[in-house]
């Protein structure tokens, strides 16, 4: 997935910052262990600055390699018995080049505010559960005509696709577990259940 020795390291200290349980793991200092704002000209961070902004990797081609290990180890392969979440959550974020970036309900903080929102699922049964996919939204404002243009998608157009592509890439499960915000649709717009659902 990488092709050089300085993009794996860059990826395991962006995954090891990640996961290990600090304040604020979604600043550059933070994830390499620096103080904030002053830290950030150390060299640590300006790599890992480097690896995400000018470093060429495909995160969906990562992502597509992660789930291919998942699905064909028996210890975490899924099956029938489990159930596809779908959830999105919202980030805050302040002004507006960002972008995904837009005024929306952000659930995490219980209110409308400036902030970007990605739909994600995850496959779970009784033992595991581990996420499967994430699309950033895109609020209406940011295309040319607004929710008639082409490429805008809802959440719920996202969660679906999201859902089918699951049940595409092989995941099996036996139900769809959603927050009730995705419930008061009409599912015929966006072809539900996924082929996967096996209830």
């Amino acid at each position: 997935m990488f092709s050089s020795l300085a993009q794996r390291r860059g990826f395991r200290e962006y995954l090891t910052g990640l996961l290990l349980p600090r304040d604020r793991n979604k600043t550059l200092t933070c994830l390499v262990g620096a103080e904030p704002v002053v830290g950030a000209q150390h060299p640590a961070v300006q790599r890992l600055q480097f690896f995400l902004s000018e470093s060429r990797w495909d995160h969906e081609q990562v992502n597509a390699r992660r789930l291919q290990m998942l699905l064909s180890d028996p210890a975490t392969a899924p099956h029938a018995g489990g159930v596809l979440v779908i959830d999105d959550s919202g980030d805050r974020k302040d002004g507006k080049a960002t972008a995904h970036v837009g005024r929306q309900w952000l659930g995490r903080l219980g209110k409308t505010d400036n902030g970007v929102v990605t739909v994600s699922t995850l496959w779970a049964d009784e033992r595991l559960y581990y996420p499967l996919h994430a699309v950033p939204y895109t609020p209406a404002h940011h295309f040319p005509k607004g929710r008639s243009y082409p490429g805008f998608a809802t959440k719920l157009q996202i969660a679906a696709s999201l859902a089918r592509q699951a049940a595409e890439d092989g995941v099996t499960f036996r139900a769809v577990a959603a927050d009730c915000a995705y419930g008061d649709q009409d599912a015929s717009v966006v072809n539900w259940p996924p082929p996967g659902c096996h209830s």
